[in-house]
């Protein structure tokens, strides 16, 4: 089964705001967009499990023309807060690459 990292050139997750994480899916060529951006594991449902968020909250929107699925979701508590340890969403990506999709 093929990973998300496998077909994606980038993936990068990012500071949305002091309460919003945003995770950008960039695919390697039209044939992956069009096989992967409907699969169930690039859903609200898979990113609530991940990230513990609650699944009616999250926003998954597709950009057909950069080949590009964006899903932002609400941090679980707001930026800066004591025990922060990625203060600009940059590492919260990683938990995604080795999700494994349905195949094509």
């Amino acid at each position: 089964m093929p990973r998300l990292g496998d077909v994606c050139r980038h993936i990068r997750s990012k500071n949305a705001g002091p309460f919003w994480i945003t995770v950008d899916l960039f695919f390697r060529d039209d044939e992956s967009y069009r096989s992967y951006k409907d699969d169930p594991n690039i859903s609200a449902r898979c990113f609530a499990k991940l990230y513990g968020a609650d699944e009616s909250l999250i926003k998954l929107i597709q950009v057909d023309s950069l080949r590009v699925v964006k899903v932002s979701y609400p941090r679980p508590k707001p930026q800066g807060w004591q025990g922060e340890r990625d203060m600009h969403a940059g590492q919260q990506y990683v938990s995604l690459l080795d999700v494994e999709l349905a195949a094509a």
